[in-house]
């Protein structure tokens, strides 16, 4: 089971005891850090001014933003599958959260033959009308925290904005903060991945000819991706499965790890 972790965030954002749980449920459970964070290599000779990129494409001068990019959602897709590779794979359940999803998806449509399963979990298919964030959160998204350490931990409360609103935990937050600065503070690679993210455009298409078995999970209290973006996913891949999970955000609360893990071991058990 490949887990694929989503923007901006490590390996770490899958919790080692949530990992713990799904291999003793008979998981061989891979989490892995995406290209330009955590310990994954970095593309330092490619900078990218997030300001330029974002005028690019809000301009539709999408050509300009290209060139500014140095890399595509499908080559973060060709990473995992890369992964996969090294470890002597062949093929592998797909899990993947957020802007994870979304490379998930992409690994699914690019290499379907890899991809034994598809868990998209919120996360979205590219198209402008569905999955959208709410003001609140986009600002504290594209705002970006301090560079010292006191200041980048104590900024990761800020996210509370897009978590449960009954789990979300403060101290939780932070603690992942300080363990993914201490691991590997990286912000340079940000603008690349959105880059990535926002050029691969709609889905769309691509998701209706899937013939991959899928699950769809999406929070209700998501409002970093909206929950439409969930729904969408599933009425365009056929036959995908949807749940949809009150009191979770654009997080992973312990308290409902029971009801995540049954769903994924669930779905991957159909499909071995």
């Amino acid at each position: 089971m490949l887990l694929v972790m989503g923007f901006g965030a490590q390996m770490l954002g899958w919790d080692a005891e949530f990992c713990t749980l799904l291999a003793a449920r008979g998981r061989y459970v891979i989490r892995y850090d995406n290209r330009d964070c955590g310990l994954s290599a970095k593309l330092e000779d490619h900078p990218v001014d997030l300001m330029d990129f974002i005028t690019a494409v809000t301009s539709g001068d999408l050509d300009r933003a290209r060139a500014i990019a140095p890399y595509s959602l499908r080559d973060m897709a060709q990473d995992g599958i890369g992964v996969l590779d090294a470890l002597g794979i062949e093929q592998a359940h797909v899990v993947g959260s957020s802007m994870g999803g979304m490379i998930a998806q992409k690994m699914a449509i690019e290499f379907p033959r890899r991809v034994l399963s598809l868990t998209s979990m919120m996360s979205s298919t590219g198209e402008q009308d569905y999955g959208q964030p709410t003001p609140e959160a986009q600002q504290v998204l594209f705002s970006g925290r301090p560079a010292d350490r006191d200041g980048y931990v104590a900024g990761a409360e800020r996210e509370l904005v897009w978590a449960s609103r009954r789990y979300g935990d403060a101290a939780q937050l932070r603690a992942l903060a300080a363990a993914s600065y201490d691991r590997a503070y990286y912000p340079a690679g940000v603008p690349r991945q959105l880059a990535a993210m926002i050029l691969d455009g709609s889905r769309a298409e691509a998701l209706k000819d899937l013939d991959v078995p899928t699950l769809v999970i999406h929070g209700l209290d998501d409002t970093l991706i909206d929950p439409s973006g969930g729904r969408r996913t599933a009425e365009l891949v056929p036959g995908a499965q949807l749940l949809l999970l009150e009191d979770m955000g654009h997080d992973r609360p312990p308290a409902l790890w029971p009801v995540l893990l049954d769903a994924i071991t669930g779905h991957t058990t159909r499909r071995a």
